[in-house]
């Protein structure tokens, strides 16, 4: 029974997994076919990448979603900071309120965020472009950083800033040295997201974009309406980006602490 119970538990995570990542095996496979079939392998070539890389539409799609995707990343993962410790030292009831609002558009449906940002912007007589979509990408990812970083900072000691002041630090010094280390893994946790957010954005910047300033979900949007496999090559790439980015989140901090375990090794056998 204990047997039949684990066979079963197996395979229903191979048939998870293979739900996962399936699709994203297909992808990349299709993307080396020489023909233009999405469902039939005419044999290897890279000639898709090849024309993604001549596609100048492509390669400015690109362009944008990277810049705008850090650009929006750096600025809301240091406003967010910051208004994340300015709220952890507010008054508990004004806190509890600016959570609340905090979290409105995180569960506001993308749609109405996007239609009032551009109702917001024609008021505003803003031209839609490069600058817009900027704004709206720093705007929904504020909150995703403050939500990242505000369970590290209760979990702080709160009299841990005061007690770096006591000994000489200036209320900078605290901060930087002091506070931002050890909220350090909210705040790569809220930029992560953020950047996600950004890069991944399809309604909002659908709305709020023009003078043919397009991200990479616009493009794949407008491609699928007709075959073409150069959007395999496309995603491919993406997720190789991806792919080495986790690698380095997750592999650079198990390389410092071996690093430091090591140190702490030849300190012992020297004082030894």
């Amino acid at each position: 029974m204990k047997q039949s119970k684990k066979i079963l538990s197996k395979l229903y995570m191979a048939l998870v997994l293979a739900f996962f990542y399936l699709p994203i095996l297909y992808t990349v496979v299709f993307s080396f076919n020489s023909g233009r079939s999405l469902t039939r392998f005419d044999g290897f070539s890279l000639r898709w990448y090849e024309k993604m890389f001549n596609d100048s539409s492509m390669m400015s799609a690109i362009f944008y979603t990277i810049a705008i995707a850090v650009l929006a990343t750096i600025i809301s993962t240091i406003v967010g900071t910051i208004a994340a410790i300015g709220l952890s030292n507010s008054k508990k009831v004004v806190r509890g309120i600016m959570e609340q609002v905090n979290n409105l558009p995180i569960m506001n449906p993308e749609i109405v965020t996007a239609i009032g940002l551009l109702m917001f912007f024609s008021m505003l007589g803003i031209r839609k472009g490069f600058t817009t979509m900027l704004l709206a990408h720093v705007m929904f990812c504020i909150p995703y950083v403050m939500l990242s970083v505000m369970p590290k900072l209760r979990s702080l000691d709160p009299n841990l800033a005061d007690a770096a002041l006591d000994l000489g630090a200036t209320p900078w010094q605290a901060l930087v040295k002091v506070i931002v280390p050890q909220i350090m893994p909210g705040i790569i946790s809220g930029a992560l997201i953020a950047f996600t957010m950004s890069f991944d954005d399809f309604i909002i910047s659908y709305f709020v974009t023009g003078n043919g300033v397009n991200n990479i979900s616009i493009l794949v949007y407008t491609m699928s309406k007709r075959v073409n496999p150069s959007i395999n090559a496309l995603s491919t790439l993406i997720i190789l980006m991806i792919t080495i980015i986790l690698v380095v989140v997750n592999v650079v901090p198990i390389i410092k602490e071996q690093r430091e375990k090591k140190k702490k090794r030849a300190q012992l056998q020297e004082e030894a």
